[in-house]
């Protein structure tokens, strides 16, 4: 609703500026954001609702779970480097790694990795635009980064549980 509002002020602000043809343009653009990103948002969803369906609720309990300590955070660290793609694709795996056993810790380390240390983000990004001495500096002091976000989570009197 917020989103929504913002985005009505900003109509009504440019109609205001530029008159209904530049409105006209902007909704045209987005339209054509919408269906950009519509099929990776649809590949997303459907990769994580065909994860839920393989994976056993508490199948990865053992691996990145609350009793999993400092193994499960390295694994969700690893999972979120190796995770491909944006948030259409990160965000519902969250959702499919909570349903499947993993802990808090282990999803803050999972998104963390996948932000900071993005295998994906590091060849396409940083190694041609920053160069590879640059991007290996970044990547090794960024790497303990997700476990301990995901020690601090474990340890955080919050409350949370995924939703269904």
């Amino acid at each position: 609703m917020v989103i929504a509002a913002i985005g009505v002020a900003a109509a009504a602000a440019l109609w205001q500026r530029d008159g209904a043809p530049a409105v006209g343009a902007a909704l045209l653009h987005a339209w054509e954001l919408f269906l950009f990103i519509a099929p990776s948002l649809l590949a997303g969803l459907l990769l994580a609702a065909a994860l839920r369906q393989l994976i056993s609720p508490g199948a990865l309990a053992r691996w990145m779970g609350a009793e999993s300590g400092w193994f499960g955070l390295a694994v969700a660290t690893l999972a979120g480097a190796l995770t491909p793609g944006g948030p259409m694709a990160a965000f519902p795996l969250v959702l499919v790694l909570a349903g499947a056993g993993a802990d808090r810790g282990a999803l803050v380390a999972y998104i963390l990795s996948w932000a900071l240390n993005g295998f994906q983000k590091l060849l396409v990004y940083e190694m041609p635009l920053l160069g590879p001495d640059f991007a290996i500096m970044r990547t090794l002091v960024t790497l303990p980064m997700p476990m301990v976000a995901g020690w601090i989570a474990r340890r955080l009197p919050i409350a949370w549980d995924p939703p269904k």
